[in-house]
């Protein structure tokens, strides 16, 4: 099943996170394998187990870390004296007592449960976190890729936006050049036509005069030669 869940962290998830972080580094295994098994139980990856860990709740454990790392010693110690304090089989003799087959499987079991398989499960770790790092990095080297790209995308788009601008500027001043050339034009016939009205009503209203025979002006008709 795909781990998809990506809401908020609640109190209770960081104490079971934490819980079980304490709780591995007791018993002597890792943090990888802590945040697996949180990841399966809250249905989120282990990389967002660990990312919350470091960046939220480690800090607020400090002690009860330096007290799980402690109590992992002490178990280490007491699991060494355990496997010293097992008899070392001696060479068999001819002459001395042959164990029987019930004596014989009292110690063998010993040894191997608390070496081999202790060994073998320290390298599987090793393995699976190094990969899980591998995985890691990768992630964030994709995510370092898309940021790069959004920027890139950003700083295109800004320089588009600024050419845009730039043209309105200079379409609105091209406008208000025209509105005040047009209020010129129309200023201007408006002046022309006044004067061509004024010209025409002096012409109509100026009255015609004419010396008669006796030396007399008289008032011509309109119209009149």
């Amino acid at each position: 099943m795909v781990k998809v869940r990506q809401d908020a962290w609640s109190h209770e998830d960081d104490l079971l996170l934490a819980e079980t972080v304490l709780r591995h580094i007791r018993e002597g295994s890792t943090q990888l394998n802590a945040f697996e098994e949180v990841g399966d139980h809250l249905n989120r990856t282990s990389a967002a187990c660990g990312f919350r860990w470091n960046a939220e709740v480690r800090n607020k454990y400090d002690n009860a870390i330096d007290l799980a790392k402690r109590q992992r010693k002490e178990r280490k110690r007491a699991l060494n004296k355990t496997v010293q304090a097992v008899p070392k089989a001696n060479p068999i003799d001819s002459s001395e007592h042959i164990p029987s087959q019930q004596e014989e499987t009292v110690d063998e079991p010993v040894v191997q449960t608390n070496l081999e398989p202790t060994a073998t499960f320290n390298l599987d770790t090793v393995i699976k976190y190094l990969k899980s790092l591998k995985k890691e990095l990768y992630t964030s080297n994709q995510s370092k890729s898309s940021l790069q790209s959004l920027e890139s995308e950003n700083s295109s788009l800004q320089t588009k936006v600024e050419e845009l601008q730039k043209k309105l500027a200079d379409t609105e001043q091209q406008l208000q050049a025209m509105k005040e050339d047009y209020q010129t034009f129309i200023q201007i016939m408006d002046r022309a036509r006044k004067m061509t009205v004024f010209e025409d009503t002096n012409l109509v209203s100026s009255p015609s005069f004419r010396m008669d025979k006796n030396g007399n002006l008289e008032q011509l008709a309109q119209g009149s030669n």
